[in-house]
């Protein structure tokens, strides 16, 4: 089981397919907080939960669900 103290600032997250989300600026409870510095994320701090992290290798973060799904789903961080 992945441990939240394995995500860190910057790791890259990609969806299932391989597609690259956006980078972890930081965790906030039960969610990734995506940095806004990314142009995947479109200048804008978007958040997702743990619930989506398959798996974490090395400076990486796997999600379970694509990368199309991600994005039509993330919240927002106003």
């Amino acid at each position: 089981m992945m441990q939240p103290s394995e995500i860190v600032q910057h790791m890259e997250v990609v969806g299932s397919d391989g597609g690259h989300v956006g980078r972890v600026d930081h965790l906030v409870g039960d969610e990734i907080e995506l940095t806004k510095l990314d142009i995947a994320s479109g200048l804008r701090h978007h958040m997702i939960p743990r619930t989506w992290v398959d798996r974490v290798e090395e400076d990486t973060v796997f999600l379970n669900i694509t990368k199309a799904a991600a994005k039509a789903a993330w919240r927002t961080k106003m």
